[in-house]
């Protein structure tokens, strides 16, 4: 089992939500962060006043998956995200050790 984390840009995320479904990924945790590579920010005026905004928004995007499910799910993450412009984001991929179904007790591929 792998645990791939996705950090995109917020306007992609139905995207790449639609094109996960569309593979048959079944659950998807998904949280607002901010954070900066190498875009490192960008400056914005208000006010008169010019500002710089380090962290930019993102949306990661946590997936629990059987192994034989990850590269169907990276192709649809990085096809579905992809915009060609700086900024488009990162995939993390790490082994997953174990998984438990807290309802049922059920771990491993099957509480997935």
């Amino acid at each position: 089992m792998k645990l791939i984390t996705a950090v995109v840009k917020p306007f992609k995320l139905d995207d790449v939500r639609e094109a996960l479904a569309a593979i048959g990924v079944q659950g998807v945790t998904v949280t607002e962060v901010k954070g900066f590579g190498r875009q490192k920010g960008h400056t914005e005026l208000y006010r008169g006043a010019e500002y710089v905004v380090d962290f930019l928004p993102k949306v990661k995007l946590e997936l629990a998956l059987a192994d034989d499910m990850v590269d169907g799910a990276l192709e649809a993450i990085t096809s579905a995200a992809h915009t060609g412009k700086i900024g488009d984001g990162k995939i993390f991929i790490s082994d997953l050790q174990e998984v438990i179904r807290i309802r049922t007790g059920e771990t491993g591929v099957e509480a997935v």
